[in-house]
């Protein structure tokens, strides 16, 4: 990982790319959101109406968002707020995603699991994006070049359920494309196909670099050209407002993702000089 630039170097602001910041407004939006609807925001759900305490960890998810939101601005919180959103992230997706998703698997748990997979993701490169110049003689296993590839490999593999919903759910993926594109079949299987296809080659290390820019690019364009047009025109249920809202965060998770491959190659395999 190429060591960043740092524009704020004399500021009591911290933030590394604009992807950071981007992802931290948006962070703190979604734990207002949490609040505003008193149940989890989407991406956190689903989370079983029986589950042990539930209400207590609504609240307590909208405030870490909250707070690690407002952290990640600032240069003396910004550290701690990364690794505090991560740990939380990791123990929702290691002792609630993949193990509902292994005793129940359906397209709610495997879903839900890609998802919290991407945003972890995005979130442990962020982490080390902050940290990298206090820790780059390896201190934080999170952040060496061990930790980074497991992360990007944890982003690849989240992507790649999300590219078969295409072709497994076609007739509720076709429906979406809007009507001026046309060859609605098309587009699904094509971005079907791309979710794939990134997932793979940031996976494995192989043309990341780009894969991760054009997958960046093409959620925020699902974004942009289906979900938000929609919203507007107040075709969406209650479901299709969560996506809206789940897209959003995925596209600022998968932008970070992207800039941590800032100095690596375009094209060809990964190099493991950060």
């Amino acid at each position: 990982m190429q060591e960043v630039d740092r524009p704020y170097e004399n500021s009591e602001i911290s933030i590394v790319t604009v992807s950071h910041g981007v992802f931290a407004v948006v962070l703190i939006g979604w734990g207002i959101l949490g609040l505003i609807k008193g149940d989890f925001a989407p991406g956190w759900q689903p989370v079983p109406e029986s589950f042990p305490g539930r209400m207590f960890l609504v609240y307590i998810t909208a405030f870490l968002c909250m707070a690690c939101g407002t952290g990640l601005l600032f240069r003396r919180s910004a550290d701690m707020a990364a690794r505090v959103l991560l740990g939380w992230l990791m123990a929702w997706l290691l002792l609630l995603r993949l193990p509902w998703m292994v005793l129940n698997f359906s397209v709610g748990t495997w879903w839900s699991a890609s998802s919290t997979a991407i945003i972890t993701a995005g979130v442990w490169l962020l982490y080390a994006q902050i940290t990298y110049d206090r820790d780059r003689h390896g201190s934080d296993f999170l952040v060496g070049d061990k930790g980074v590839r497991i992360a990007r490999a944890l982003f690849g593999l989240g992507l790649i359920p999300i590219g078969l919903a295409h072709f497994i759910y076609l007739d509720a993926t076709a429906p979406l494309v809007p009507s001026w594109l046309q060859w609605p079949v098309f587009w699904s299987y094509f971005t079907g196909g791309a979710f794939i296809a990134a997932g793979l080659a940031t996976t494995f290390g192989v043309f990341a670099r780009l894969a991760s820019i054009l997958v960046t690019v093409q959620i925020g364009l699902l974004t942009l050209i289906v979900w938000i047009p929609l919203a507007f025109a107040g075709h969406l249920n209650a479901f299709q407002w969560g996506e809206l809202e789940v897209s959003i965060v995925l596209t600022c998770c998968a932008w970070v993702v992207a800039d941590s491959y800032r100095g690596t190659r375009w094209v060809g395999a990964e190099s493991n000089n950060r």
